[in-house]
């Protein structure tokens, strides 16, 4: 959420910021709506004056003997306009919150601007893709001929968008995310959290999925919703709180299954594991002062390339552009690793700074060591990465000939020192 503070001083600054993102201008009603609660506020606060001010000379009137009859008449006429301006002050406070909540997080200055992800600005790679001397497969055909994928399972368990995996790649995806959460938790000081994987409307409106993208979430019966990434829980830890400085920075990482809808991509990634309804995600939180997010978000992005790099598979890291930014974040670089069978790199991990637009939401504050008060902390999310995608890249990867998979070194201990997946039939 934005200050409205802030879009009070910088009204050209937000309908800026807005057309960077391709969207309309919304100073002005924003502003129109503010005005129209502080003037009821201002017309209130008079009453409240006058109302205690008449209540006064009825005292008097009456401790000296007075007719006080029109004073009391006053003083309810007062009463009942000052109830329709409190009806009307918590109407348009009402308007004004949910417009508040509908407006997107500002990029920052060097975002690259662009309509969409064909904008978006690379960074830099690491590692070539593989030559092969023999067509690549992608990853359905790998896992199926591995006989260790199976989507006609899933099929018939869940419907489209799910996989059964079994075997040793049930075992590598496991492996997987161990070795990510014990990267991230002893080289990069995050702390492991298993949080609830079902949160109320407070936390999901916190991290800025709702009210604008509940389509993309599964709800239950009882009001919670499936988290779609454990950055909603994680982020929502210091919901309402304030924390000392000395708190910060404050870095957490989970490993949960996350749950889509996946209501905007319909057609899109229909083969395979790339997009799916259900799918496993170690995810990386910051919590910081607002001076050193910028700096986080390097070192978070660089605690997600590393992942890519221990496994070597060859990456590459993007900008995205403000057309293709999510709604909470202001500068959000993407690394998209190399996938043999489609021939291109793929995102597999999205790192975020969401600066205080989420903060501001989630009322979470800390205490700065220099000056009185309070300010909001700056929160940032990463994939750290995901598991699934991982899993599809370490297999088109590695793939031989033969039909077989070599496994990276870093993964081995992960899986009683295997060195390759082969065909079981």
């Amino acid at each position: 959420m934005l200050d409205l503070r802030w879009i009070r001083d910088n009204p050209d600054g937000l309908d800026r910021g807005l057309e960077r993102r391709g969207l309309q201008p919304l100073s002005a009603e924003i502003l129109s709506l503010d005005g129209s609660h502080r003037a009821r506020q201002t017309e209130l606060q008079g009453h409240r004056t006058r109302r205690n001010e008449a209540s006064r000379e009825i005292g008097a009137a009456k401790k000296a003997g007075r007719d006080a009859s029109a004073l009391i008449d006053e003083v309810g006429a007062i009463k009942a306009r000052m109830q329709a301006l409190e009806d009307d002050c918590a109407n348009l406070e009402s308007q004004i919150d949910a417009r508040l909540m509908d407006v997107p997080n500002l990029p920052a200055e060097d975002v690259p601007d662009g309509p969409d992800e064909t904008a978006n600005v690379e960074l830099r790679r690491f590692g070539a893709p593989p030559a092969f001397d023999f067509e690549a497969r992608d990853h359905v055909e790998l896992g199926e001929a591995l006989g260790t994928m199976d989507f006609a399972a899933a099929s018939k368990l869940s419907g489209a968008r799910f996989v059964v995996l079994k075997g040793v790649l049930a075992r590598l995806e496991r492996a997987l995310a161990s070795f990510m959460l014990d990267l991230h938790t002893s080289e990069f000081g995050y702390i492991e959290v298993s949080p609830p994987y079902l949160v109320r409307d407070s936390a999901l409106y916190g991290t800025g999925q709702l009210p604008k993208f509940g389509e993309d979430l599964f709800r239950t019966t009882t009001d919670h919703w499936l988290i779609p990434t454990a950055e909603v829980p994680l982020t929502n830890l210091v919901a309402g709180e304030i924390l000392d400085a000395g708190d910060l920075p404050l870095r957490v990482t989970a490993l949960t299954p996350c749950f889509r809808s996946e209501a905007g991509a319909a057609g899109q990634d229909t083969r395979g594991m790339l997009r799916q309804h259900q799918f496993q995600k170690v995810e990386l939180v910051s919590i910081v002062r607002p001076e050193n997010s910028a700096e986080e978000l390097e070192r978070m992005t660089g605690a997600a390339e590393e992942v890519l790099k221990r496994l070597e598979i060859p990456y590459r890291v993007v900008v995205l552009s403000t057309g293709d930014m999510g709604f909470a974040a202001e500068k959000t670089y993407d690394i998209e690793a190399w996938l043999p069978g489609q021939d291109t790199y793929r995102e597999i991990s999205s790192c975020s700074n969401c600066g205080a637009f989420q903060a501001r939401r989630m009322r979470a504050r800390y205490r700065p060591e220099d000056r009185k008060g309070t300010d909001f902390v700056h929160t940032l999310n990463g994939s750290g990465v995901a598991v699934g995608r991982l899993l599809i890249a370490v297999l088109e990867n590695g793939q031989r000939a033969d039909g077989s998979v070599s496994l990276p070194e870093a993964l081995r201990p992960y899986l009683g020192g295997l060195d390759a997946i082969r065909p079981t039939r």
